[in-house]
């Protein structure tokens, strides 16, 4: 009996966590495993078969609401590929280290806490073991080749235009003559963004898994964001204040220091000229090394036309890189105005905290946002007018300048979204609308709908699809992430996480013993004495 059924997980009604289960071929495949971000409605369902049990995971980009559970799939015993663009394959690298390092910093911090108030030790979710495992695993591909996965899938990555090495991902899939192909859009880039490429726009599938973080805004008329940015960082600094810019480490840092490097080129103005900008992230200098390192295949024409000519697109006189603690400290005790750019970009964690302290209060500073802000994040307060917040156990007074550069995003905004969708020579059979608001997804996927005559359906998490009868098998869960009841417990948090990682090394071992199945007789029988003396050890 043909089994191809596709399950979803993560991002389903949300924008963060994304995660989807292909099973084809008798594989298992894992699209994404990301780590939820900011507020979540609904509470994520869990994958249909163990991490031990998955062959494949297939990663679109490199951001943490995509990459961020991988390594945790690993220390529950996932031991296979994992195929990823060759740009995404070396932020990847970077990316899950900084993410494991603030893990790994933070339980520290808790159990010291822990330790003085005689209360339980904490576990981090992985650790950076865990991240060396999966980084192992991690198979770069070019855009545009076809990779063969297993008998009867096939694969291709295509340019997404979202961030360096962003992709949409093909899927071919033959089962006993029965073929179906899918698309798994990823994160759809915004037009003309600096640096990268526009997203590729595919022409076939049966069925696509379509983003719709924007489903419903438009960035509005073609922004001018030097003009914006210049004119910010003007009459901040002339009036003696800090320019302090969250930004994602991966992406967003790169393309603000294009734009300064241009503001830097084209204006003569004493006090751009005199700007001093300081990179404070260490994994932003890391991505910003990479982003000079042969990633050609990414980059439009323009970036390629000044390569060509010898200048680096993102770096310039005044350019300052800030890796250190003591050196971040430092900008804070320094008068001197300047441009601050850190991580992360919606303020909920890094240093940027450190600098908002230092320069919410101060009424001639001015935050620039210039990227999406999650609801529930410090970033979307700030953005919402909030008069106060705490940083530190500090209440701290907003009274600098809060703005936007407006349209810089690196997601397409609704039209983009609709001309990506409708580029499809044939309509797919059914479009799955996901990594969007709760409403955001229902909108889009009735406009799809109702507008374009396109079947579209916005599933929940644990929602299963059949892609050979075209039916639900199982409907997906709304299950209310419930508000007032706080963090788990200490004790209860480092049970959980532990007992987690003996339920995954059982499930991985069960996963063995059925592979074990036509083995010699020696073999089997030294491998169940083996496993008997271990019962036997724990069997108390």
């Amino acid at each position: 009996m043909i089994h191809l059924k596709l399950t979803f997980i993560g991002a389903d009604h949300e924008v963060t966590g994304s995660c989807h289960c292909l099973e084809a071929c008798g594989k298992k495949i894992i699209v994404d495993c990301g780590m939820e971000q900011g507020s979540n409605k609904y509470v994520n369902q869990d994958m249909p078969f163990p991490a031990a049990e998955a062959d494949f995971v297939l990663l679109t980009h490199t951001h943490i609401d995509h990459i961020g559970l991988v390594p945790l799939l690993c220390a529950h015993g996932f031991r296979g590929p994992i195929y990823a663009t060759v740009a995404s394959c070396r932020l990847g690298d970077i990316m899950l280290r900084d993410c494991a390092h603030i893990q790994e910093s933070e339980t520290e911090w808790k159990n010291r806490k822990a330790q003085r108030s005689g209360q339980p030790e904490v576990e981090p979710l992985y650790t950076m073991n865990d991240v060396e495992a999966a980084v192992k695993q991690f198979v770069p591909c070019h855009y545009n080749d076809a990779i063969d996965l297993c008998d009867g899938i096939r694969i291709r990555f295509r340019d997404a235009g979202h961030l360096l090495g962003s992709a949409s991902i093909e899927v071919w899939i033959d089962e006993d003559g029965v073929k179906r192909k899918l698309v798994f859009s990823g994160d759809i880039g915004n037009l003309n963004q600096p640096l990268i490429k526009d997203p590729t726009y595919l022409d076939e599938a049966d069925y696509v898994l379509m983003e719709s973080t924007y489903g419903a805004r438009s960035h509005g008329p073609a922004p001018h964001y030097e003009q914006e940015l210049e004119a910010i960082v003007e009459r901040t600094l002339a009036r003696g204040g800090n320019v302090v810019i969250p930004c994602f480490a991966v992406g967003r840092t790169q393309e603000v220091l294009y734009f300064l490097r241009k503001i830097k080129q084209d204006t003569s103005a004493d006090v751009i000229q005199k700007m001093q900008v300081y990179v404070d992230s260490p994994l932003a200098v890391q991505a910003t090394h990479i982003f000079g390192e042969g990633m050609e295949e990414c980059f439009d024409e323009e970036t390629l036309a000044l390569i060509a000519q010898g200048v680096n697109p993102i770096t310039f006189d005044g350019l300052h890189t800030i890796t250190t603690s003591e050196e971040s400290q430092q900008l804070n005790f320094d008068p001197t105005p300047k441009v601050i750019l850190s991580a992360s970009g919606m303020c909920d964690a890094g240093r940027i905290r450190h600098h908002l302290k230092h320069n919410l209060w101060r009424s001639e500073s001015t935050i620039v946002f210039a990227g999406y802000q999650a609801e529930g994040t410090l970033g979307r307060q700030l953005q919402d007018g909030v008069k106060s917040v705490k940083l530190f156990g500090e209440e701290i007074q907003v009274n600098a300048e809060i703005t936007q550069i407006s349209g810089i995003s690196g997601h397409a905004d609704h039209d983009g979204l609709i001309k990506w969708i409708t580029a499809f020579r044939q309509k797919p059979k059914e479009v799955f609308v996901v990594h969007g608001d709760d409403e955001i997804c229902d909108v889009f996927a009735d406009e799809l709908q109702n507008k374009y005559g396109i079947h579209a359906f916005a599933p929940f998490s644990g929602a299963c699809f059949d892609l050979v009868s075209g039916e639900w098998l199982r409907e997906g869960v709304r299950e209310l992430v419930k508000k007032g009841e706080g963090a788990p417990s200490a004790a209860a948090a480092k049970k959980s996480t532990v007992f987690a990682r003996l339920l995954a090394a059982g499930q991985r071992l069960a996963a063995i013993i059925g592979r074990s199945e036509g083995g010699s007789n020696k073999d089997l029988a030294r491998f169940a004495d083996q496993v008997s003396a271990l019962c036997d050890k724990w069997d108390k």
